[in-house]
């Protein structure tokens, strides 16, 4: 009795001692996990804490493009932390260190008195661009597997560490290639202190800035574009001022280009990073600009194109989409070599039939086009379906399949058909008798339906020439889906219904689909009129092109 009641207890014991391994075996990975978690989360608070105070412009990456060493401790960095303004990388764990010991570009001189008329080299060390040459020497930079070598943060330039003397740390920036581009930090401060005191003389500060000086804002849509936006961003703020560069998801065109009155009149240029929704918007800013009375503060406006369409992008010679393919440096050659032209604009109003209607006319205004019919009704349904799912319609090419989708659906049920029953034209004044149509489309530009030039179609054919500055709108008929897909590769002509200075458009029964540069809604019976509103003033590059004979009628 007495060994069976010790094989008992050695058979709990060993029981017990099976249950605490067994609890700690499961125990110990949670507890583990747990506290990793907990360390990870903390150390993420107190990143972004400081991303959240600093006047660094600090991102967090996994991966860097590029070999990259910390700028703290020297050591080679794999992932970490950047500033998107001065080009500092930096490791975790001395991130904290970095922000208090390195100072970020100064968007203004503070603390400084008088007028200065120059400032500085601001020297980082380390990490610069692959293949730059020494300022000094003439031999290639950061080719030493370690943080080596210097850049200016403003002009660019970088000098080797056996190079760097004395005089080149106190030696004045020059602000390089762009310093016609870039908005001086001595300039803004002496323009605060005239504001401060009241003084309207801006023009006493400008000689400072340079004779050609003309200075280059960047508005960019993040939301436009396969996350093109959020790169454009930094790539300009290396190069210029970061109080150029704006974030069009953040601030709204109107506030930012408040900027353009610290500024020489008919000097400024803006560049306008989005789709033609974005230009649109800035356009209709700057119109709000000549309400307020600072016509004088106008900027020219050339565009990179990021959206889907990009049709007054190709228009204005800036190409049809832009992914990456041409360096940031060239894009602002290509601004500052840009000619000036005007577009005209125009005012849709739409207003609803009804004697009891007592709604105010819908009121857009127009850069591109105005349709209705296969191509609103294809706008119409992409529209619906990315307000529904807007991560599915992130990258260009998808969004051109969906159209494509919609349009190959549009031949087959034929939605819009008798159109010419439907409606009554009117251009100048003086009715149209319309053939057997599915769709009619108004053109302000030479582009539509992301790149087909719809007024010349196979050019086969004599028709007066189409510009967007002479106050005409060219007037075209389509006989449905199909017929647009043959006009886009050039083996149909379209119907030209005629050129106008004014449109009137009657629907006189159902519901159809209309939209105006790319913005579609369902409208009833209604009488659309269009008429001359005012004329933007854009930059027209000559090198982006794809199509002779706009360039030969530019030059006319």
């Amino acid at each position: 009795a007495g060994m069976e009641g010790s094989g008992d207890a050695s058979r709990a014991v060993a029981d017990w001692r099976l249950a605490v391994w067994t609890l700690c075996s499961v125990l110990l990975p949670v507890l583990i996990t747990a506290w990793c978690s907990f360390q990870r989360s903390r150390r993420q608070l107190l990143i972004r804490d400081i991303f959240r105070k600093s006047k660094h412009d600090w991102h967090y990456t996994d991966l860097f493009g590029q070999p990259s060493y910390c700028c703290v401790c020297a050591q080679h960095i794999l992932r970490g932390a950047f500033c998107g303004c001065c080009g500092l990388r930096v490791c975790e764990r001395c991130l904290k260190k970095a922000d208090q010991r390195f100072l970020c570009k100064e968007i203004m001189m503070r603390g400084t008195a008088g007028a200065p008329s120059s400032m500085p080299h601001h020297w980082i060390r380390g990490n610069v661009p692959l293949c730059s040459c020494c300022m000094v020497c003439k031999q290639q930079c950061g080719t030493q597997p370690k943080l080596c070598d210097y850049r200016c943060v403003w002009c660019q330039y970088t000098v080797h560490d056996e190079c760097m003397v004395d005089c080149l740390r106190t030696e004045d920036c020059t602000f390089g290639e762009f310093k016609d581009l870039i908005i001086p930090p001595y300039y803004l401060s002496a323009i605060n202190q005239m504001r401060k005191e009241k003084r309207t003389s801006y023009e006493k500060v400008v000689p400072y800035c340079g004779k050609h000086w003309m200075p280059v804002m960047v508005l960019a849509n993040t939301r436009s574009g396969n996350n093109m936006g959020e790169i454009l961003l930094g790539e300009f703020k290396m190069l210029l001022n970061p109080v150029q560069v704006f974030d069009l998801s953040k601030i709204a065109p109107a506030k930012a280009l408040q900027l353009c009155t610290w500024l020489p009149c008919n000097a400024v240029r803006v560049l306008v990073c989005g789709g033609d929704g974005t230009v649109g918007w800035v356009l209709d800013a700057i119109d709000e600009m000549k309400i307020k009375g600072q016509e004088r503060y106008i900027p020219q406006v050339a565009v990179l194109p990021l959206g889907t369409g990009n049709d007054l992008s190709n228009t204005l010679g800036w190409g049809a989409g832009y992914a990456g393919e041409v360096p940031v440096e060239q894009i602002l050659r290509n601004v500052m070599e840009a000619d000036g032209i005007t577009l005209d604009r125009w005012k849709v109003q739409v207003t609803n039939k009804g004697y009891y209607n007592l709604r105010k006319p819908k009121v857009f205004t127009m850069n591109n086009y105005f349709s209705i019919g296969p191509d609103a009704l294809m706008a119409l349904n992409f529209h619906a379906h990315r307000e529904k799912t807007p991560s599915l319609f992130s990258s260009r090419i998808i969004n051109k399949a969906v159209y494509f989708f919609y349009g190959t659906k549009d031949c087959l049920v034929q939605e819009c058909k008798d159109l010419n029953k439907k409606v009554e034209l009117e251009l100048d004044g003086e009715r149209i008798e319309l053939p057997n149509l599915e769709g009619i489309i108004v053109l302000n530009i030479g582009y539509w339906g992301g790149g087909c030039r719809l007024w010349e179609g196979m050019g086969d054919e004599p028709y007066p020439l189409a510009r967007h500055d002479d106050g005409l709108l060219e007037v075209v008929g389509v006989h449905g889906s199909f017929h647009c897909a043959q006009i886009q590769v050039k083996l149909a002509n379209p119907v030209r219904l005629g050129q106008a200075h004014t449109v009137s458009l009657i629907l006189k029964s159902s519901k159809m689909p209309m939209q105006v540069d790319g913005e579609p809604w369902a409208q009833g019976p209604c009488t659309v009129t269009i008429t001359h509103k005012t004329h933007a003033l854009m930059l027209y590059h000559s090198g982006e092109q794809t199509d002779d004979d706009d360039a030969s009628s530019l030059s006319e």
